[in-house]
Parts: structure tokens; C-alpha cells; sequence
């Protein structure tokens, strides 16, 4: 492993082409699907678990969760980078943690409230949330610093901190990416070591101790900024043979913890090694059979796959656009289908009817929240070039008598400021790479037409899309 001995900036062009208006399809589904399973995994004696990682080897949905989140984290902010520079990167960082962290709160507080509903003593046992409801002030307290977690939102605190933290991690991993990477290692060999972990409450227990679960989003981020370099080795035989004899022997031995048969198959010395696998730290055992999944998945989901067009799939994209209350309100559910269960029935198709129902009522909130997001335009936008001074060569730059001609042009046909939208969109210097950026901007936000005085703003926006008017 080796790092690079200069630290110019970076380019632009140094993060992968994004697909469907700056979002990756797949990465979106991966995610639904790692909120589903993670859901399905959370109701106790559940059948619908076996449709999920955990019954099959050493890792569960859990870490697919982390490392995508990594990887989302860095084409999103890393395309704000470079579009809009780190001032933007550090806000939407900042508020994005924000949010998690609001909604962190209202997550305690809404299971706590159906607990006490509920009435169920077990059920309060179940959730963690007794202590909540005994010492409502202490435990709040505890809360707000992030040390009480009700059961199965774990996640949120952790989110809380790497958003808060990604800006400069981002920084880093853009200059020193196998460096970054290493420290991160580091810290995760030191965690196994000494046993480190953040302050909890009222146990002292993490289920995602941060400390470790950090690499996991580290380097779903470092494997995009390094894509080019990483691709093939993913891609070689030589990794591919190893990560399916370790996914092959995984299945074994984790078959052989639920199934008594295949029990006395196993070394007695194999089974001693491998059991308890640590989930709160991350056990290396883990750690390789996620790495091993993602060598599998590189083979075996090409990009474009037609399958993200079928019904189910559509779902599990919804599902991951809204990646933040889709899992709160999958912690919800598991609360009341483990309501149901103690209640009403334990019996087989009660746990089917919570999960398919639970599977689509996650995939109807996706629906209705992706709804909510589209706003009617109720009058046509045509987006122009800012009036700026910048030298001669920069990109798109237009003269200040040329930009007032046009403007008056339009005001002539009918549009104008107060009556009409009209979005300005600021030019950029040729050598920075931001045309690219700003016509993908103006696409996304859907202008009926885009004005542009120079050839390479209009190259530009004329490859940004295939129907608005250049």
C-alpha cells in the first residue's frame, strides 16, 4: 500500500461519473434492501430473518448499511465539493447531523410514548425504554449527549458523529486517501486491543461501538475516491477464489449454530474460534465476510442492471432515497410487531403478516415522502447566466452589454423578474471543472430552457441533458 508523495487538489473529475441526475440507482436499492432486512432482523423469532445475511454467514445487513452510507456520503458531498467548494461541504455536513440528530430524539420519545400505550411490561424490558419511562430527566439527559439509546437505534448517535466528522475525513481521504484509510485501521486494531469505546448509559454498552464501526464508512468512501485503483483487484480471480471459500465455510459454520445436524460436522476447535462473533466491536470475522460479500457483488451486479426496474426493486430505491425515516420508522415497527407477537399470536403467519406488512408500509412512506418531494412548478423557468466579472478565458462568461441585451429580449416576449421565474446560475472558470457541475444543477432543478454565451457552457449543458432547450 502506498500514498501519493504530492497533495495537488484534486480534480473534479477525480469522482466517479454520477448516474440518474447525480444518484447511483444501485447504491439506492442496496440501501432499501439493507433497511428491509435490518427491520426484518430486529423482530425477535421472526421467520422472515431467514430471507435476510444473518442466518448465512458472519455479517448481517448492518455493515452493508455502514459502507454504503460511506460511499453515498462520498459522492454527495464530494460532488458539492466540487461544485460549490468546502464552505457548502462543512454546512451540509453540519445540518445534515443535525437532522439525524433531531430525529435521534423524536425517535426516543415516540418509542417511549408507544411503550407506555402499549402498557406491556416486557415490552418496556424488550425496547430498553423502562428506564426511560422511570427517570424520564436523567435518562433525556443522557439522550441528548448520546450515551441512553433505546434498542435498535444504535445507528442515529453514530450517524450523528461521522457526519459531523466527514468534512475533514473528506478533506483527507482527497489528499492522503491510503493514509486516512490506515488511521482508520489503526483505530479499529487499537479498539480490539484495549477495548475503547465511547461513554454509554446507563451500561456502558454501544451495540455500534463508533470507534470500530468507523471503518466501515471510511472505506466506503476511500473506495470511491480510489475507485480506479481498487476496481481491479475486485475484479481478479485471485480475490474472488478466497472470498467465496470464506463465504462457503461462513455458511457452514453459521448453518451449524441453528441446526443441530450440521453441528457435529464442525471442529469442536473451528466452532470455539468463531462463536460469539463480537457485533458491538465489529469482530474481524465480520469485517471479512462483508469484504468477501462486496468482492461476490462486484461479479455479480453489473452496472445498468435491468432487474432495479421491476416493482420490487423500484421499492427498495424509494426506500433508500429516504434512508432517514424509513429506518425510524422501521424501528417503530419492530416495536409493534414484537407488540403483536407477545399479544396477539407467536404462531407462523402472524411473524409472515408482520413482515410483508411491515416491508410495505416502508415502502408506502417512501412513496408518499418521494411525492411530497416533487414540487408543482406552477410557471416555466428559464435559467441565465450570472452577470459577473471574470477574466476572458473563463467558462461562460458573457460581456455585461450582451447579458443586458438578452434579458431585454426576453422582457420584450413577456418575461421578466416578479413575473416570471428566473434563475440566475453563476459562471465558473474554465480550469476549475464546474461547468459540468452548474448544467447538471439546472438540470436537476428542471429549467424549461438554459442560456449559455460561450462554446463550452453550451458543450456543457448539451451533455447535461437530452430535452431541456440549449
Amino acid at each position: 500500500m502506498h500514498d501519493r508523495t504530492a497533495t495537488p487538489k484534486p480534480s473534479a473529475a477525480a469522482l466517479p461519473e454520477l448516474k440518474a441526475n447525480g444518484r447511483d440507482l444501485r447504491i439506492d436499492a442496496c440501501r432499501g434492501i439493507a433497511l428491509w432486512c435490518i427491520f426484518l432482523d430486529h423482530v425477535p423469532h421472526n421467520i422472515g430473518s431467514w430471507l435476510t445475511l444473518r442466518n448465512y454467514g458472519f455479517s448481517d445487513a448492518a455493515e452493508v448499511f455502514m459502507f454504503v452510507s460511506g460511499v453515498t456520503c462520498a459522492l454527495a458531498y464530494g460532488k458539492v465539493w466540487s461544485c460549490e467548494g468546502w464552505t457548502s461541504v462543512i454546512r451540509r455536513t453540519l445540518r445534515r447531523s443535525w437532522d439525524i440528530y433531531i430525529a435521534f430524539l423524536l425517535l426516543t420519545l415516540a418509542c417511549a410514548i408507544l411503550v407506555h400505550i402499549a402498557g406491556v411490561e416486557r415490552l418496556a424490558d424488550e425496547s430498553n425504554t423502562r428506564i426511560l419511562l422511570d427517570q424520564p430527566g436523567a435518562t433525556l439527559a443522557h439522550a441528548a449527549i448520546l450515551q441512553y439509546r433505546p434498542v435498535n437505534t444504535d445507528v442515529l448517535p453514530i450517524f450523528v458523529l461521522l457526519h459531523l466528522l466527514f468534512a475533514p475525513l473528506l478533506w483527507l481521504l482527497l489528499r492522503l486517501p491510503n493514509l486516512t484509510l490506515g488511521a482508520s485501521l489503526a483505530l479499529y486494531a487499537l479498539v480490539h486491543m484495549f477495548g475503547w469505546s465511547l461513554p454509554a448509559w446507563p451500561n456502558g454498552h454501544w451495540a455500534f461501538n463508533p470507534l470500530a464501526w468507523q471503518l466501515l464508512v471510511v472505506l466506503g468512501a476511500w473506495v470511491i475516491i480510489e475507485g480506479e485503483r481498487v476496481r481491479p483487484w475486485l475484479t481478479s480471480r485471485m480475490a474472488l477464489a478466497p472470498a467465496i471459500l470464506y463465504l462457503v465455510v461462513s455458511l457452514v459454520i453459521a448453518l451449524s449454530w441453528r441446526i443441530k445436524p450440521l453441528e457435529a460436522l464442525i471442529p469442536q476447535g473451528l466452532t470455539k474460534l468463531a462463536y460469539p462473533v463480537d457485533k458491538s466491536n465489529l469482530d474481524p470475522l465480520r469485517l471479512l465476510h462483508f469484504l468477501a460479500l462486496a468482492v461476490v457483488a462486484v461479479w455479480l451486479v453489473p452496472p445498468n442492471r435491468q432487474a432495479l426496474t421491476t416493482a420490487v426493486m423500484r421499492g427498495a430505491i424509494l426506500c433508500g432515497k429516504n434512508s432517514l425515516p424509513i429506518f425510524c420508522l422501521g424501528v417503530l415497527l419492530t416495536l409493534v410487531s414484537l407488540l403483536a407477537l407477545l399479544d396477539i399470536s407467536e404462531g407462523l403467519a402472524m411473524q409472515i403478516t408482520l413482515s410483508v406488512g411491515g416491508v410495505l408500509t416502508m415502502i408506502v412512506a417512501a412513496t408518499l415522502l418521494n411525492l411530497i418531494k416533487i414540487k408543482p412548478r406552477s410557471q416555466p423557468i428559464i435559467a441565465l447566466p450570472m452577470s459577473v466579472r471574470a477574466p476572458q478565458d473563463a467558462w461562460g462568461t458573457v460581456g455585461g452589454r450582451t447579458l443586458e441585451a438578452f434579458r431585454r429580449g426576453l422582457r420584450e416576449f413577456g418575461w421578466a423578474r416578479g413575473r416570471n421565474r428566473l434563475g440566475d446560475c453563476q459562471v465558473a472558470k474554465r480550469q476549475s471543472g464546474h461547468g459540468p457541475c452548474l448544467a447538471g444543477e439546472l438540470v436537476r432543478l428542471k429549467a424549461d430552457a438554459i442560456a449559455a454565451a460561450a462554446r463550452p457552457a453550451a458543450m456543457a449543458a448539451k451533455n447535461a441533458t437530452a430535452t431541456v432547450p440549449v
